[in-house]
Order: C-alpha cells, then structure tokens, then sequence
C-alpha cells in the first residue's frame, strides 16, 4: 500500500514502474491503470506504435515483467533496487549508441504523418472535440455494445444487485437529461459494486468527466472500457477526446486513427460474415 506524502523505497519502486510502461507505451498511462494495462495485454499491442515493431521482443517482455512487478500492491511484492539494477543492466549493452541510430532512422527525418482513414459519424465528432454530438451518438447507441461482457447466474440477482441496476438507470436517465455530475455518481455506485463490468458506462462517465472539465479522469474511464472490451472503437475514440482536452494531440491523433482502424476491421467481418 502507498502512504501519501512518505517516501519510501517501495513507493518509489512503484513510481519507476509507472514509467516503466508510460516509456514502452509511448504515452500516460495513470498509475491507478498501469497494472491493469499490462495485465493479460499482448506486448506488441502494449509497446510504442511509433516503434513500428523494432526492437527486441525477448528485451521487451523482461522490461514488461519487471514493470509489473513494481506496480504490485503489496510493497513487499515488489522488487528491491538491486533486483532492478541486476535485471536492467544487461540489456545496457549499446551505451554510446543514439537511440535514433539503433531504431535506423535518420537523425533529422521527420516522423511520418498519421495514415487518415474515413471516420464514422463518431470519429467525426471526436475528431471535432464535439461533447454535445458525442452524447448524442451514446444515448442513441444505449448498451448494444455491452452484450457478451456478462453472464450472470440466478443466485446473482440479489438485493445489491437490483440496488446496482438501479443505480445504473438513474445515471441513465442524468446523462439523456444532461445531468452529468447527477450521472458520474450513480454510474459511479453502479461500478463501485463491481458485480458486473459495463464498457457503456465506463464511456458515458469518460463523457460526463469531459463536460465536467475534468479530462484526467475521462481518460481513466477510456482507458477502463478498453479493458473490458479491447476491441471497442469507442473506448479509443473516449481516449482521443480526453487526449486532445489535456494537450496531448500527437497520441490523440493517433488514437483516433485507430479507433477507425478498428471500425473498419469491424465492418470486414460484417460484410464478410
């Protein structure tokens, strides 16, 4: 457990895990998510896009394991300095070698531009930072994308979880009446239970988060639906709105180019089912 505002070497180990996987993600990922990021995630989907696959798959799965070590939630668990040292070191084998001339790149060449691809009406109003559109899009969809993220057996349907569903219905109604702040607390008893898993909900408060000028947590919900459902163009586009309002417009960008990546894989599989 990390204590605020004490310095410890297990709380320090936990901040070096932070970055850790904000480096071979190529962006932020807040440290609450790190781990869940990391969790069960395909290393070659978790590394930097813009490292166009090269680098050391072996390398890269050793610096993934080691982040995950430090992001453990008993201090105990995690590993102590000498046990970083002694895991990073030997891949410290090319130390007068520039970065750019490892990856064989020029060392003035200009990163590439973004490959556009046709955007849904969703990825246009993302593209466009268009809240009042994007709720639109989300009250019109409601939970069809949800189906498949739960199985829940008879013995299930207890009084906490008609209280859980409740809770979710009255978000519901908040955000069709633009009651956002009402909406972030009842989706927020409707997570807290945790019985069931909603990708919808987790973006409707990413939304309800932007409205309410508070863009950190919107991409902590972004970030929380892509968990659910990894293949979820939505949970990307949430990602590049929150993106865009904290400054980071590159990985916005880029985040939408692959949320219409994902919509086009969609509709192959669509036409050709």
């Amino acid at each position: 457990m990390l204590l605020v505002g004490r310095v410890t070497p297990e709380s320090v180990i936990y901040s070096f895990g932070t970055v850790l996987v904000d480096l071979l993600s190529g962006k932020h990922i807040p440290p609450s998510h790190a781990l869940d990021m990391i969790r069960g995630k395909n290393i070659v989907l978790l590394m930097d896009s813009h490292l166009e696959g090269k680098f050391s798959m072996e390398e890269a799965t050793v610096v993934v394991g080691l982040a995950s070590q430090c992001l453990q939630y008993e201090p105990r668990e995690r590993p102590s300095m000498k046990d970083l040292v002694a895991t990073l070191a030997p891949l410290h084998t090319k130390p007068d070698v520039p970065s750019y001339v490892m990856l064989g790149i020029s060392k003035y060449e200009e990163a590439p531009p973004t490959p556009q691809r046709p955007l849904s009406p969703m990825g246009e109003a993302c593209s466009r930072l268009d809240l009042t559109a994007i709720h639109q899009i989300l009250v019109m969809n409601h939970y069809k994308d949800d189906e498949g993220t739960n199985e829940l057996s008879f013995q299930e349907w207890t009084q906490q979880m008609r209280d859980m569903l409740e809770a979710r219905k009255r978000g519901d109604y908040a955000f069709r009446d633009k009651d956002f702040k009402t909406a972030i607390d009842c989706y927020s008893q409707f997570i807290d239970v945790g019985t069931m898993v909603s990708p919808t909900v987790f973006a409707r408060r990413s939304l309800c988060y932007l409205f309410c000028d508070q863009p950190d947590a919107a991409l902590a919900d972004a970030m929380q639906a892509q968990i659910v459902n990894p293949e979820w163009p939505t949970a990307f586009y949430m990602q590049s709105v929150a993106l865009a309002k904290l400054d980071m417009h590159k990985d916005a960008a880029d985040m939408l180019n692959e949320a219409a990546g994902l919509e086009e894989k969609k509709q192959r599989v669509v036409k050709g089912s």
